[in-house]
């Protein structure tokens, strides 16, 4: 069963109507793709960060969901526009505007036109947890105190 998450609709003169809410753009697709309410073309320059409005705000109230904000790919590896902040997480009581930080790694300009797809949003199963403090852990772990990166990389 589809969730039902509310959505309000925030830049009315960008989103005068449903076609540029978020959606799926495949049946298999896993993330909505968020637009740039952006009102004419903007210069994202070279190794500089920007911060792009969505013209949406959602309010997922149900605690053991977050979304996040992931970038396009092609953006990405095509283009060197990527997120600011890695991706961006949304929690359950969140009500503000969605705004997405664009970083544009590349030294090249990149323009942004009016309602181009910028990032995703993934919706995902959250688990809040209370923390046990312990002495020793009762399993041991078959990598032993070895850590971070101890596997390699072949």
């Amino acid at each position: 069963m589809m969730k039902k998450i509310d959505i309000k609709i925030v830049n009315s003169s960008f989103l005068k109507d449903e076609s540029l809410v978020p959606k799926y753009s495949t049946s298999g697709s896993a993330g909505l793709d968020l637009r740039a309410a952006i009102s004419k073309k903007k210069k994202i320059f070279g190794n500089r960060t920007f911060l792009i409005p969505t013209g949406i705000s959602i309010h997922i109230k149900n605690k053991s969901l977050a979304a996040i904000i992931v970038p396009r790919s092609g953006l990405g590896h095509n283009h060197g526009i990527i997120l600011g902040n890695s991706l961006g997480l949304i929690d359950s009581d969140y009500q503000g505007e969605i705004m997405i930080s664009l970083w544009n790694r590349s030294d090249q300009e990149y323009f942004l036109n009016p309602g181009m797809r910028i990032a995703q949003i993934v919706f995902l199963k959250i688990a809040q947890v209370k923390f046990n403090i312990v002495k020793n852990f009762f399993h041991k772990s078959t990598r032993g105190k070895k850590g971070f990166g101890h596997t390699g990389v072949k």
